[in-house]
């Protein structure tokens, strides 16, 4: 019975992850509409009656919002600014800072270290995994995610002989975790050609040294 409702709640916390941002995304949108729609509704009457032209433009102009937010957040002075914000009010609220690496990490930001997709090795297996921490000595802290509801799974500490980071993007390792492991080839090959980059170098080097 407790192992039933460990696997009925380990399965209802990995879907109000995935389900409580898009909820919130959805009524920060829809809010904000809401809030704009007064000042677009004198444009509104320019368009067609057949168009629900003060949802509409409503929209338009959040969007625009978010964008001009976003190009800001790019400058120098923008990045300064979320710096003190995020240090001063979010970083406070209990994990914020890990879904906002992982967030940063879908949208393509190179730069972040934390959710960095990996094969490590787990007995005599190579897993999927993603990078969450790294020590002082070296070891990680791994996060191997279950299938097919990859927001949960286990967190294990290893030693860096064992952790092989991929060059590949989030999206690509989180897919292949979705699928069931199809296109697990893909970072296999990621990780000998990782391994084989690392080798040239050492052996160049030797040849340069010897007699």
């Amino acid at each position: 019975m407790k192992a039933a409702l460990a696997y009925f709640a380990k399965r209802v916390v990995a879907g109000l992850l995935v389900i409580v941002p898009i909820y919130l995304a959805i009524l920060v949108l829809l809010k904000g509409m809401k809030s704009l729609g007064q000042l677009v509704r004198p444009f509104s009457k320019l368009l067609p009656e057949w168009l629900p032209a003060e949802q509409f433009l409503s929209l338009i102009l959040v969007l625009l919002i978010c964008f001009f937010i976003g190009a800001a957040l790019r400058t120098r002075l923008g990045e300064r600014t979320r710096t003190r914000v995020e240090r001063g009010v979010f970083e406070k609220i209990p994990g914020y800072g890990l879904f906002r690496s992982l967030t940063q990490q879908v949208a393509g930001d190179s730069r972040q270290n934390v959710w960095k997709p990996a094969l490590v090795e787990i007995e005599d297996a190579l897993v999927p995994a993603f990078i969450i921490e790294v020590f002082e000595d070296g070891r990680y802290t791994i996060f191997v995610p279950s299938v097919p509801t990859p927001l949960a799974g286990a967190i294990y500490v290893l030693e860096a002989s064992r952790v092989h980071p991929l060059d590949v993007s989030f999206t690509d390792a989180f897919k292949v975790i979705t699928k069931w492991g199809l296109g697990a080839k893909d970072l296999v090959a990621a990780m000998e050609a990782g391994t084989n980059r690392r080798e040239v170098p050492m052996l160049v080097s030797k040849a340069d040294g010897a007699p």
